[in-house]
């Protein structure tokens, strides 16, 4: 579905994305992880079209789309969120998903100064599109709420409302969770599953490790920009490479034992809950 080959990016001196190479399995949940500063918005914002590989190539059901237009690779069908919440505060959470949609219509300036039959036709289905964005992150009801009256999780379901009325086939979420709570994790995880189980494919950053293990169907772990491990939860939190990352080589063996040990916990409750 999704192919990255041979992806790196280089600003400057800095290496922050070398030699990625790997593919995006259709619905399912791909978790990428790995320690601050590993590269891993910077692999988003390469797979997203927002920032141009110096090095390899990205192919999308089967087309090359490394290096298209932002706007363009949306178009296809690949939207993201960021990990500092993107919306317009000042408008409602049905009209930042209507900004969404707006990457589906063809209807120009003239259009609106003229209200064209093509601009009414295409504003309807952009608040079509809206709303049912807003019912899939479950804020059909605050449709109408100024985004920035929204709780901070509200918010982030408006992000990922406005990325959904994009009508995407992929769906990156940056750090999704982030600024939230421990309840407002797990609602938001639940959203999060929901939408994969609808047909979506999610690919996440995020940092809070249960979240990751009890959601995530497949793990990629990044360190220096470069792929160190990929595999089942299970498998990623058995692996030497992945746990010397986190805590690096000067680590008391420990404190080593005590994270695999943790990591190994939540495997085994993702696997009993699938049981």
């Amino acid at each position: 579905m999704l192919a990255y080959e041979d992806v790196g990016i280089r600003f400057g001196g800095n290496q922050a994305v070398q030699g990625v190479t790997g593919s995006i399995t259709p619905g399912i949940i791909t978790a990428i992880i790995g320690p601050n500063g590993a590269g891993k918005s910077t692999f988003f914002n390469l797979l997203s079209g927002f920032y141009k590989p110096t090095s390899g190539r990205i192919i999308f059901e089967g087309q090359d789309i490394t290096r298209l237009p932002t706007h363009e690779v949306v178009a296809l069908g690949i939207a993201r969120t960021f990990q500092t919440t993107t919306i317009y505060k000042e408008l409602s959470a049905l009209e930042n998903a209507v900004l969404g949609h707006r990457v589906r219509t063809k209807s120009g300036l003239w259009d609106a100064l003229l209200g064209t039959g093509r601009e009414r036709r295409e504003g309807k289905a952009s608040l079509d599109a809206a709303y049912t964005a807003l019912k899939r992150v479950g804020l059909e009801q605050q449709a109408h709420v100024l985004a920035g009256n929204l709780t901070q999780e509200a918010q982030k379901r408006v992000s990922i409302a406005l990325a959904l009325a994009t009508n995407p086939k992929i769906l990156l979420l940056d750090e999704p969770a982030a600024g939230i709570n421990p309840e407002e994790t797990v609602n938001l995880t639940r959203t999060i599953r929901e939408l994969a189980a609808g047909g979506l494919t999610v690919v996440l950053i995020e940092h809070k490790m249960s979240m990751i293990m009890t959601l995530a169907d497949h793990i990629m772990v990044l360190h220096h920009g470069q792929k160190i491990a990929e595999g089942s939860p299970a498998q990623v939190s058995r692996d030497p490479a992945v746990i010397e990352a986190y805590l690096g080589g000067h680590a008391a063996p420990h404190v080593r034992e005590e994270l695999k040990a943790d990591l190994e916990q939540e495997a085994a409750r993702l696997g009993s809950q699938h049981a």
